[in-house]
């Protein structure tokens, strides 16, 4: 991390470009791989013998899809601390909110992906499973499917969550355009309706839509363009310079006070005669 604050801003800005594009990338094929199978993120058809047997025919692209989500969290993990230190000097403290909230929605995500595997152990024709018939592992493969598609619904509301934060520092920040924290904040809210889920089906493609530009345009300016690093690293020293100062105000307070309560614990002892 240290290494990292060392790095020029705008050298900083193009590496979060490039983890966003990694993360970008493994995140769209996975979804292409999944899909492959007959699964999709934002859910599946309710034909569950159609659903079962897509996915035992194509695991291979199953697996290989639940193991690029995978790596796209870790790399989604990598942005957050990257998008951290990148607006720390706009406000840190809504940094790390924006962190928090990141944090909580890719943990939320990353325990969802145990009903993404489930299917494969359901029908994967061990033998205690010989319980229950093919109908009811169809059936049970399925619901958790739609689990998995429950718990990415309710992932994308902190990303949205997350999205109008940084909205909101890129809007705040002298290093970066405004029109950027416009369509990251627009993109923010999309996701945000996925709180009704019936809403969020309806406008699901123009919801993807806004959000593939708005988080494409972001990565793209970080990438190419980066950040002004004259403007950033003026931003960064008036931060340091009020929290510099905040701190010599707070000790030049309570220094009297400080010697007054000094003073008065030691008024008891008895004065020592010279010797």
């Amino acid at each position: 991390m240290k290494r990292i604050a060392d790095v020029s801003p705008r050298s900083r800005a193009r590496m979060t470009g490039v983890v966003y594009l990694v993360f970008s990338l493994t995140a769209l094929l996975g979804e292409f791989f999944t899909r492959q199978a007959g699964v999709s993120a934002f859910g599946v058809s309710d034909d569950a013998p159609a659903v079962a047997n897509s996915i035992l025919v194509h695991e291979a692209s199953f697996r290989a899809g639940f193991a690029l989500g995978l790596i796209s969290l870790a790399c989604y993990v990598a942005v957050t601390a990257l998008f951290y230190q990148l607006f720390a000097p706009v406000s840190r403290s809504i940094s790390l909110v924006a962190v928090s909230v990141s944090l909580v929605g890719l943990a939320v995500q990353a325990c969802g992906t145990l009903f993404q595997l489930a299917p494969l152990v359901i029908l994967g024709g061990s033998a205690y499973l010989s319980v229950f018939s093919a109908a009811q592992l169809q059936a049970l493969a399925l619901m958790f499917l739609n689990l998995n598609a429950q718990v990415g619904n309710i992932s994308l509301v902190f990303d949205g969550l997350f999205l109008l934060l940084i909205a909101y520092l890129i809007f705040r920040s002298t290093f970066m355009p405004r029109f950027l924290g416009v369509l990251l904040a627009f993109a923010g809210m999309g996701w945000l309706t996925f709180l009704a889920p019936p809403l969020a089906n309806q406008l699901l493609t123009f919801l993807e839509v806004l959000g593939v530009i708005a988080e494409a345009a972001l990565m793209l300016w970080l990438l190419i363009i980066g950040v002004n690093g004259q403007r950033w690293s003026e931003q960064a020293s008036a931060a340091g310079l009020s929290n510099l100062a905040t701190r010599r105000g707070v000790a030049a307070f309570a220094s009297p006070i400080d010697q007054a309560r000094e003073g008065s614990a030691h008024a008891w002892l008895p004065a020592v005669p010279p010797p």
